[in-house]
């Protein structure tokens, strides 16, 4: 079994199945963020543009059911359960009230890094939605799992009584199966800073009532408090049943949503209730998506090319989804090279395959090197500084 590595950078022991689950999410949110810059094709459904050729539609397809609201869930799994692990280590070095004061502080520093993505990069934040959820959350975090459990519970029965309404009433008003595209192509940085500036608080509170993640920020305090990605192979019949039952929710969530426009024409707010099965089913997507990373971890050798570079990528998260969020502004954007207005589906998507790859290399470099994420080391400068 080869469920942790040694980190070459900082000689510490790390689990390959959380570093790859990461270095993987980062692709899965490329692939989601980069439709939203193709303004000039009309839309699609919610927030894909209309495909034009069969592997346009077919690529669509794919993006609804394996990647559109199952990143996200991802990310906040793997954010619960980070959490959890920063909170155990700092009860033993300082104790539980210095360990959620360092939260306190990482969260509100994950709050600042958020707002200058998305005010001065333009860049779609979910940093500032995370560091939100982290306050919120941080007292749960001293709660037993049979707590966690129903706090899960009840988040996600309060998702399904509000969500497909809303959605429902979202599209019914705006009359139409897809999202109205905000660029224009006028657009340059100058004459869109001040907006910018100004959405900064309007950005997390939008997340959180439309894509809601504390949900799956609770699950992954579930999984870390079972160290189920630490220690998959003391759960590996769990993470079977995990990985099976919910991406198998998830995939079947996706039918209707994947349907519409194509073989199924319902009524506006029904599309808007389809879509937020949709992303209600998505939790169950990253609760499949982290328990089959877990199962990687279990049977993965760190060695070979690829695996180190996903995991170099996974170890600065941080730092590579800034770039990929500034690179996509900068390509696609108007204010820039203006490539959202040229691209189709699939381009667009060949382009996120090589936004992710180019970086990835850059990750593997970085790891040969044992160069830190300057992000990380930064965070953990801020958040550790009063230690030293």
């Amino acid at each position: 079994m080869a469920e942790l590595y040694t980190d070459k950078v900082t000689q510490k022991k790390r689990a390959i199945s959380l570093d790859i689950a990461r270095g993987s999410m980062l692709f899965l949110i490329i692939l989601a963020h980069i439709p939203l810059y193709l303004y000039m094709i009309e839309p699609g459904v919610i927030t894909k543009v209309a495909g034009s050729t069969p592997i346009d539609h077919f690529l669509n397809f794919f993006m609804e059911f394996i990647v559109d609201n199952r990143a996200r869930p991802l990310f906040a799994i793997l954010f619960g359960y980070g959490l959890v692990m920063i909170y155990r280590k700092q009860c033993k070095r300082m104790g539980a009230e210095e360990a959620n004061r360092i939260i306190k502080r990482r969260c509100w520093y994950l709050i600042l890094f958020g707002a200058i993505l998305a005010g001065v990069a333009g860049g779609q934040d979910i940093l500032m939605t995370y560091g939100i959820t982290g306050l919120i959350l941080v007292s749960s975090l001293k709660k037993d799992n049979n707590k966690i459990k129903k706090y899960v519970i009840i988040s996600i029965t309060i998702c399904l009584i509000y969500i497909p309404i809303l959605w429902g009433g979202f599209l019914f008003s705006n009359q139409s199966y897809g999202l109205p595209v905000e660029l224009t192509g006028q657009e340059t940085y100058s004459n869109t800073i001040l907006d910018r500036l100004i959405t900064i608080p309007i950005i997390p509170l939008f997340t959180h009532i439309l894509f809601p993640v504390i949900p799956s920020v609770l699950m992954g305090i579930w999984f870390g408090n079972l160290n189920l990605l630490i220690k998959p192979h003391d759960h590996i019949k769990l993470l079977n049943q995990l990985t099976i039952g919910c991406l198998t929710i998830s995939l079947v969530g996706a039918i209707p949503l994947v349907l519409i426009n194509d073989v199924w024409f319902p009524s506006f707010f029904i599309a808007g209730v389809a879509y937020g099965i949709h992303i209600i089913t998505g939790f169950a997507g990253g609760i499949g998506y982290a328990a089959l990373f877990g199962l990687l971890g279990v049977g993965t050798k760190y060695r070979g090319v690829i695996v180190k570079a996903i995991t170099a990528m996974g170890k600065r998260s941080l730092t590579f989804f800034v770039i990929h969020e500034v690179l996509i502004v900068i390509l696609l954007s108007p204010i820039a090279f203006n490539l959202g207005a040229f691209l189709n589906v699939t381009t667009s998507v060949l382009l996120g395959i090589v936004i992710w790859v180019v970086t990835l290399s850059v990750a593997y470099i970085m790891d040969c090197r044992q160069i830190e994420g300057p992000l990380e080391k930064y965070m953990r400068y801020l958040t550790y500084k009063k230690q030293v």
